[in-house]
């Protein structure tokens, strides 16, 4: 039995996740803007409900983030790029995961195997870029790529058994896709869970920083 936290957990891929790790018997806090109130933009917010949590979990994940905020849909060109939409972006995608993994030093054990996982994407991947466009959600992506990496590096000096990974969880079947799936293949958010929790319990501390796939492949950065 783990004790694991999941943030933004009445997402698509979230709220599976609390389901499977429940149905393995974990005990699951799970924390959300709907539910509970819970703004991983604003610093406040975050201070205020990870200060309330117990802890120190075996697990946590990050599973908050959006492809199109407040209307806004990702640029087909980097001529149709606002700042507004950008920033947008950033704050949900980047800083927000950012303002979480500065207390992964409190959240997480020390004492045995631990794993901080912030979801991700592909079209993050700078060395994997071949088609262009979506600009804000691709760089806002590859900024959180960096800041596990960097983040990382700090928590294990003080964990020396922590993962701190980021996680391509596949293309998923949820309202977050919906509107982009075209001819793209899609998993049920229940798969992508299963795919992602056999990923976590099979990385060990040596692959801490890296950037995974829902099959466990690295992916560039």
């Amino acid at each position: 039995m783990k004790d694991v936290l999941i943030i933004g957990a009445s997402g698509g891929i979230g709220s599976a996740l609390v389901q499977a790790h429940q149905a393995r018997g974990d005990r699951v806090v799970g924390l959300s803007r709907s539910g509970d109130g819970f703004d991983v933009t604003d610093p406040d917010s975050v201070a205020h409900h990870l200060g309330r949590l117990a802890g120190p979990f075996d697990q946590v994940i990050v599973a908050s983030g959006a492809l199109e905020i407040g209307g806004g849909t990702p640029e087909k060109t980097i001529r149709a790029v606002r700042k507004d939409a950008m920033m947008d972006q950033f704050a949900l995608n980047a800083v927000g995961p950012a303002l979480v993994l500065a207390q992964a030093h409190r959240l997480l054990r020390k004492d045995r195997r631990a794993v901080f996982a912030i979801l991700s994407a592909r079209v993050g991947s700078i060395g994997d870029n071949r088609l262009g466009g979506w600009i804000s959600y691709r760089s806002a992506k590859a900024a959180v790529n960096q800041i596990v990496h960097t983040a990382a590096i700090e928590l294990s000096r003080s964990h020396s058994q922590s993962i701190c990974v980021a996680l391509h969880p596949g293309t998923v079947a949820t309202p977050f896709t919906q509107s982009y799936l075209g001819r793209h293949p899609a998993v049920p958010a229940e798969e992508a869970a299963q795919n992602l929790i056999g990923v976590m319990d099979g990385l060990t501390p040596a692959q801490t920083g890296g950037f995974f796939d829902w099959a466990g492949s690295e992916v560039p950065w």
